[in-house]
């Protein structure tokens, strides 16, 4: 059989194919394409700050008309112009020395840059534009991608906090009844721990070295021996947006994307947690599931409503999970200064952001279908007037009554009670009438707690 030509239907992963058009924003960040245009763009702003630099006689400032060329190769970046470079490296073999090569011919009609070419890729080991190019990915990815659609999550959360603060729930603990919370304040944990996660996401800096072929300028001094050379690569890095790092073997030892991979891992881990708690809910009947006109849940099962958006996004979320935890331990070891294992496995950063991002795509669409069933939340609340036995026997331990654990363990453990039952014992007990009144009026419904007021201040 002849191999089928490349399309949605014949790609090998399912992020190019099944789920192309769901990805597709991360392709200008983590693309061939996306990875080459950033290394024009370092390049370009080197050789920028190179010119800037007094101390570097033979390149002398650029005119505006050649500054702004240079900015249009970075803004204008095409998708042939990739290609282009592509072709270099089918004969150089070697991916930076075929965008060196680019530039050079890309501005062969420019006088002012053609006297300073060599000055392009001056100084630097390819390790130098790599880095500082996948820390831009990073950066730009984070900032314009994965943060923003965390933000529609946590933002849905935080709204179904407040919906549903009011309306009372059964908690279980060990799958047990247990004290009474509201569905609302369920949703404001979740929303809580997704923004502390977004916190440590956002607050990575990300960090870059410009500092040649083991980290020490040994080339750059070689030429101008009396330059600042680790002054000027820093604020080059940080002109960037970038964190300078000035101690490095020939890479960049990645240590700032671990711990970047592993804040989103964590954020993945809470809200898979969240994916299967709804799950459960939804099973038990507390949310029902919008349809939708068209829609099957089950091809022999009509009246399947499965909450398929929850399941998809806990399967992505744990395959983002098992890349970035590979990230993270891989990239910061290095044999000795170098050597070439992180190359195959930077590549596959958008592919663990991809999956991220179809999880936050699967729970937004999943969370926008859920309906509340407030008649099943009080049918269960209804069936364990037990868990009121926490507040009595606490209150019998403020005023004093004996053993009060021990007799609410006698009247309740692993048989409920109903609730005249209950309040019959509560009417004997030896309590300030005030309280006993209160213990009598008390319904699971009614023990809440703050659970309302927390839900509404998330």
């Amino acid at each position: 059989m002849n191999p089928p030509s490349l399309g949605a239907l014949t790609a090998l992963s399912p992020l190019d194919g099944r789920y192309a058009a769901k990805v597709e924003p991360l392709r200008a960040h983590f693309s061939e394409f996306g990875l080459i245009r950033n290394r024009i763009r370092v390049e370009i702003e080197w050789l920028k700050a190179l010119a800037r630099n007094p101390e570097i006689l033979e390149v002398p400032p650029f005119s505006p008309d050649t500054l702004a060329e240079l900015d249009l190769v970075v803004s204008g970046f095409s998708v042939a112009d990739a290609d282009a470079v592509k072709k270099i490296e089918a004969v150089t073999n070697h991916d930076v020395k075929a965008v060196e090569y680019w530039l050079k011919e890309r501005f062969r009609d420019n006088a002012e840059i053609m006297k300073v070419a060599e000055f392009i890729h001056f100084g630097c080991t390819s390790e130098d534009i790599n880095n500082t190019s996948h820390a831009l990915m990073l950066d730009d990815a984070r900032a314009q991608i994965l943060l923003p659609g965390l933000d529609k999550v946590i933002e849905r959360f935080r709204q179904l906090a407040h919906d549903l603060a009011d309306l009372p729930m059964l908690s279980r603990t060990h799958g047990q009844p247990a004290t009474p919370t509201t569905l609302g304040k369920e949703m404001a944990n979740v929303a809580a721990r997704l923004l502390r996660a977004r916190e440590r996401i956002a607050a990575v800096r990300m960090m870059a070295k410009f500092n040649g072929a083991v980290g020490n300028y040994n080339a750059h001094l070689s030429a101008y021996p009396d330059l600042d050379w680790e002054g000027f690569a820093r604020q080059f890095i940080e002109s960037l947006g970038l964190a300078f790092n000035p101690y490095t073997i020939q890479i960049e030892p990645h240590d700032a994307m671990a711990e970047l991979f592993d804040a989103i891992a964590r954020c993945n881990t809470i809200l898979l947690d969240a994916d299967r708690d709804i799950w459960q809910y939804i099973s038990m009947g507390y949310f029902k599931q919008k349809t939708k006109a068209g829609e099957i849940g089950s091809s022999t099962m009509p009246h399947k409503v499965n909450p398929i958006d929850f399941e998809n996004s806990e399967g992505n979320l744990g395959l983002a999970n098992a890349l970035l935890r590979h990230l993270a331990e891989k990239l910061p070891v290095s044999r000795l200064q170098r050597d070439l294992t992180d190359s195959t496995v930077l590549r596959n950063m958008g592919v663990a952001f991809g999956y991220v991002s179809l999880a936050h795509d699967s729970t937004l669409r999943g969370l926008g279908k859920l309906e509340a069933n407030p008649q099943r939340l009080a049918e269960d609340l209804d069936a364990c007037w037990e868990v009121l036995a926490e507040p009595v026997q606490t209150v019998m331990r403020r005023y004093g009554v004996p053993n009060p654990y021990e007799q609410l363990k006698e009247l309740t453990r692993g048989k409920g009670i109903e609730p005249a039952a209950l309040r019959a014992f509560i009417h004997g007990l030896a309590i300030p009438d005030a309280d006993k009144r209160r213990l009598m009026e008390m319904t699971p419904a009614s023990y809440l707690g703050k659970a309302a007021e927390l839900a509404r201040k998330i």
